[in-house]
């Protein structure tokens, strides 16, 4: 099995393209998510092709979702470290809401800046 891998350089590297459409992610129900074996019926699935097609569509699901809210968190933390805001963060404030280093923070509010410049999906107008 590969390495999983990790979300795109907040310095705007562009992530490798993908192969499979992801599948979607649904939400399971309450009971569902209560027994921890339980997971998106992965194991009841007895077909080892049929595993491997379904975990696989859910692991590049995941990937894509992951990718997409690092986007949003850049985003979040470009217009927050914004200077024309009078309640601005200052990178230590935003790396300690977000558990991230200064220097991470410094990064990914530069890739919110390049996604927001070259036209990504600003947060509030999603919906």
């Amino acid at each position: 099995m590969s390495e999983p891998q990790s979300a795109p350089d907040p310095r705007g590297a562009a992530p490798a393209p993908r192969r499979l459409k992801p599948a979607p992610l649904l939400f399971e129900p309450p009971e569902a998510t209560a027994d921890p074996e339980h997971f998106f019926d992965l194991e009841s699935i007895e077909d080892p092709r049929e595993l491997l097609s379904r975990s696989t569509e859910l692991a590049l699901a995941f990937r894509s979702a992951a990718d997409r809210a690092t986007e949003f968190q850049a985003m979040a933390a470009a217009q927050l470290a914004d200077p024309r805001r009078f309640d601005r963060l200052s990178l230590a404030v935003l790396a300690e809401r977000a558990g991230w280093t200064e220097d991470y923070a410094r990064k990914m509010v530069e890739f919110g800046h390049s996604l927001i410049r070259d036209g990504g999906t600003r947060p509030d107008e999603v919906g």
